[in-house]
């Protein structure tokens, strides 16, 4: 009887009750609240409306203290547009003041990683038009198609805002430190 027993293909780890494997993975992910299209795009108004009073800093505090973690991906797109849009409306020098104040603030440091998150799915976002082919798809006669040069944003502006996101890492990395791209890379609740 034991003969007809393969040894090698038995998950010992599936007979340890304490094994990763017998472990419900979806009791790790944090529960958040479903935002609703609409209700982004009304944040998005709210946010907008701060950043034309001149209140930069009270726009960036609304769009990071409310982010949609619950929403669809549409709903995720139009948050990261009005965050990226407030973030270039700041101009380099008030950067690490403002930094500094929302940081030494209470619950500054998940605002920080908030806008960390962002930073890194803005600098992540491919070319506007992703769902099209590339252009530069060369095939090979290996049977592999070669991809050409990486596409940071592309288009009008992409070189704009790749160089805000990485003015805004660079500052906000000399203020909190890479614990925070630690906790944002760790974190399971995506922007």
């Amino acid at each position: 009887m034991a003969a007809n027993i393969n040894w090698r293909t038995i998950n010992i780890d599936a007979l340890d009750p304490e094994s990763a494997y017998n472990f419900d993975l979806t009791t790790l992910t944090p529960a958040v609240q479903p935002v609703s299209s609409s209700e982004v795009q009304t944040l998005s108004g709210q946010v907008r409306q701060l950043l034309r009073g001149g209140n930069a800093e009270g726009a960036l505090r609304g769009a990071l203290e409310n982010a949609p973690y619950g929403a669809d991906e549409q709903g995720k797109a139009m948050h990261l547009s009005v965050v990226t849009e407030v973030l270039g409306q700041i101009r380099q020098a008030e950067m690490t003041p403002l930094l500094q104040r929302m940081y030494q603030a209470e619950g500054g440091s998940e605002l920080c990683d908030t806008l960390m998150k962002y930073l890194y799915k803005g600098m992540g976002q491919g070319t506007p038009t992703s769902n099209s082919t590339p252009k530069n798809l060369t095939p090979q006669a290996t049977g592999f198609s070669q991809v050409g040069g990486r596409h940071f944003g592309g288009g009008e502006g992409g070189g704009q805002a790749m160089s805000v996101f990485l003015s805004w890492h660079e500052k906000l990395v000399e203020m909190v430190g890479p614990g925070s791209i630690v906790r944002v890379m760790s974190d399971r609740r995506t922007v």
